[in-house]
């Protein structure tokens, strides 16, 4: 009598991240989260064709878990990456950063291949799944 045997899941490998959070970024997605007039889950990034270099970034606050969303949990904070915006998003680093003129998100991107002179937009490939 033979017996198959399923894989455990000490034998599976645990999937990285498709993205990950400096601990600026999250301290302000858990400020923004505390501070929303109407609760939030997160914030929802993907990236949308325009712009001088071909691509942009989006964010906005995420009031729900849409279908293809993928769920980020880092440091206490959670980011949902929109289905289309996937490939263009592996291996990001999204941090926050303050200077005396400004402040806001900022992607440290592996599949960025340039940016337009303003910082607005950037041309983006896919990430290669080897």
């Amino acid at each position: 009598m033979s017996t198959t045997q399923s894989p455990t899941k000490s034998r599976l490998r645990a999937r990285p991240k498709a993205m990950t959070l400096t601990d600026a970024a999250a301290a302000r997605l858990r400020e923004l989260a505390a501070r929303a007039d109407n609760p939030i889950l997160g914030l929802r990034v993907g990236v949308k064709k325009g712009g001088c270099a071909g691509m942009e970034y989006t964010l906005e606050y995420a009031t729900e878990m849409k279908p293809g969303d993928e769920l980020v949990e880092d440091k206490g904070a959670r980011i949902f990456i929109e289905p289309g915006a996937l490939l263009f998003l592996l291996g990001t680093e999204m941090d926050y950063q303050t200077s005396l003129l400004s402040s806001g998100f900022v992607f440290n991107n592996p599949n960025q291949t340039s940016a337009c002179g303003c910082g607005e937009s950037v041309a983006l490939t896919p990430a290669k799944l080897d």
